[in-house]
């Protein structure tokens, strides 16, 4: 485990600092690094752009910074950290300038060189008050979790962006795991993709234990051009009020995005500043 502060905002971000309020709107995407997937034989005509530089890559980054404008807080996964395949561009730094976040954070779970640098990011609008890099256990390195707590007036309310593993006993780790980093807390929203189905992760797994809300249906996120397994999640804890959960209609990777509004409980409402880690 690492702590980090959080890249400061530039001056224009910080005159574009929404008013704070008890109001947040919520993100999770897994962006396949830019690439667009729309059938299951692109995994191997596109293969190529994993590995490459592609011409169409920057139009799509463009288009999800669009997405992700109007939100609060974003977790993203599956972003290039500035490799051969990116243009050596920072996909997680070029999303929150261009979506104006002041604050970001980008997790190298796989550091493969020149060829990638794979691994999850966190843009928000409020300054984390503690911003940990967690690598989460299993049978194979490459997978982890970035943990934001953020100062409310009485209590903190604690984030956590997370990619798990495919196997089921890896994630049961980095579930058992996940869930000890959140145990001293009562407001926590978990936000990523989780390999994993909505019953299965809160009757199943080691989060049963962790107070989530239970969603009234599945909401299905992959494969992006004919959704059938709900793999992506903002799961929340029961002391925050949840107002709508969606899955967007945004094909530009294999995986749709998920969006939760919320509201907070008034002991927990996040102040808004230009300022970065002290």
């Amino acid at each position: 485990m690492h702590e980090h502060q959080a890249h400061p905002p530039s001056p224009q971000a910080a005159e574009a600092l929404p008013t704070a309020g008890q109001k947040l709107r919520l993100l999770t995407y897994n962006m396949q690094v830019g690439i667009a997937t729309h059938r299951y034989r692109h995994y191997i005509t596109r293969g190529w752009q994993h590995l490459l530089p592609h011409g169409l890559r920057e139009r799509n980054l463009e288009r999800i910074a669009e997405l992700i404008q109007t939100f609060d807080i974003v977790a993203l996964q599956e972003a290039d950290g500035g490799s051969l395949r990116s243009g050596f561009v920072n996909q997680v730094e070029y999303l929150a300038h261009r979506a104006r976040f002041p604050y970001w954070y980008q997790q190298r779970n796989r550091n493969l060189g020149r060829l990638g640098q794979h691994g999850n990011g966190l843009l928000t609008r409020f300054p984390p008050e503690i911003l940990e890099d967690h690598k989460l256990p299993g049978a194979l390195p490459g997978r982890g979790a970035i943990v934001a707590r953020f100062a409310g007036p009485v209590e903190p309310l604690l984030v956590v962006g997370v990619h798990l593993s495919l196997g089921a006993r890896s994630q049961r780790l980095q579930l058992s795991y996940l869930l000890e980093l959140m145990s001293n807390y009562r407001h926590v929203i978990v936000m990523g993709d989780m390999n994993s189905e909505t019953e299965r992760l809160l009757l199943e797994s080691p989060l049963q234990h962790g107070n989530f809300h239970r969603p009234a249906a599945e909401l299905a996120t992959y494969p992006s051009w004919r959704p059938e397994r709900a793999i992506d999640h903002i799961l929340i804890s029961r002391s925050i009020t949840i107002d709508r959960t969606e899955v967007l209609d945004f094909p530009f990777s294999d995986h749709l995005p998920v969006a939760v509004e919320l509201t907070l409980p008034s002991a927990v409402r996040l102040p808004v500043t230009a300022t970065g880690l002290h």
